[in-house]
């Protein structure tokens, strides 16, 4: 059976959202010259106020393959606060699925090493939800929205809750994300010496 690609071109303020430049990162950051994926790595990990959570996703990859493990889990941490985020800021409600497809993606070797030490593992969420409060968000955040069903049907209505909802927004999700933390390391069996 052959597949076929059908291309959807955005609609409305959907064909707003520039993502030109987490496209070029991804691409670079999965290049098959390891030189290319270094030096994007390096750029991402320079201003990554300016990347997407996607691109921060792909960035734990190339760090895990650079053999810099707890690099790689602060900015999954760091990309799942942020993903989050975007989601919930979304008005469209199935782009949200986005951060799961994320997370099945990248998770499960970041999982693996994180769960071998739960203080590093506490320590690295704690630093990345404080990274997240402390950095600018300067990259589209409506990324998100292209991943929902809006983006294929022309839905027509704003794509962001109201800006005013924003801050409440952010500060719950870091407080949810911190329970959520606090909730797994619970439920990790003590280490025996």
């Amino acid at each position: 059976m052959t597949q076929k690609t059908v291309v959807v071109e955005p609609t409305g303020e959907h064909a707003e959202i520039d993502t030109q430049l987490d496209r070029d990162a991804i691409a670079g950051l999965f290049d098959a010259d390891p030189d290319v994926r270094r030096r994007t790595a390096d750029l991402v990990e320079l201003e990554p106020e300016r990347f997407s959570p996607p691109v921060l996703f792909a960035l734990t990859e190339v760090l895990l393959d650079q053999g810099r493990p707890a690099d790689a889990l602060f900015w999954f941490y760091a990309a799942q606060i942020r993903a989050h985020f975007d989601a919930g800021r979304c008005t469209d409600q199935t782009a949200g699925s986005a951060v799961g497809v994320l997370l099945r993606r990248f998770g499960e070797p970041i999982h693996r090493f994180a769960f071998t030490d739960p203080a590093r593992l506490r320590r690295t969420v704690v630093r990345a939800v404080l990274w997240d409060r402390r950095t600018p968000y300067r990259y589209d955040h409506r990324w998100i929205a292209l991943h929902g069903m809006g983006a294929f049907t022309g839905a027509d209505g704003a794509l962001s809750t109201p800006v005013e909802e924003w801050t409440a927004l952010a500060r719950r999700n870091r407080a949810d994300f911190l329970a959520g933390l606090r909730r797994t390391l619970r439920s990790i069996p003590p280490q025996r010496g």
